[in-house]
């Protein structure tokens, strides 16, 4: 009886470690950071170049009050994309990328600061430090990635 204990207390231990691994998990993302210009804007017309100036370059409404940011181009290519979440250095909450940029802008974010045009002139230009999450690149990816030579390319 003791023996067959025994060996069901073994088998148990065993199946644990084989169904729990002994490998590290790895996070499907990684934390990317990077010292940014970061300006304010308003939803006003003289400072967009929509129509409504409440519309975002993608479509999404703004309203004053909303934690939201425009990016400047070279960022989206880093994986600050559309409805992505960003932290910004000196804030507490997360905001969520809904504009862009024009092209002439680099490393450069821009805080929605709704029609309150004395906050964001108060706010000026600052360097800050922004943290965002993009999908971790997997192996394949990284063996596999297609990169056409420049000859192609004219």
């Amino acid at each position: 009886m003791v023996k067959g204990f025994f060996q069901i207390i073994c088998f148990t231990g065993l199946i644990s470690i084989i169904c729990c691994g002994c490998k590290e998990k790895i996070s499907p993302e990684v934390t990317k950071e990077m010292e940014v210009t970061v300006t304010a804007y308003n939803s006003l017309p003289g400072q967009t170049t929509a129509r409504d100036s409440d519309i975002a370059a993608w479509g999404d409404t703004l309203s004053p009050g909303m934690k939201s940011v425009a990016v400047s181009r070279d960022l989206m290519r880093l994986g600050l994309v559309h409805n992505s979440k960003v932290q910004i250095e000196g804030f507490e909450e997360d905001f969520l990328v809904l504009d862009k940029m024009n092209g002439r802008y680099k490393k450069r974010i821009d805080i929605y600061m709704g029609i309150d045009v004395k906050s964001a002139r108060e706010w000026g230009r600052k360097k800050r430090i922004i943290y965002w999450k993009v999908a971790r690149e997997s192996e394949f990816d990284k063996r596999y990635q297609y990169e056409p030579d420049k000859d192609s390319l004219k």
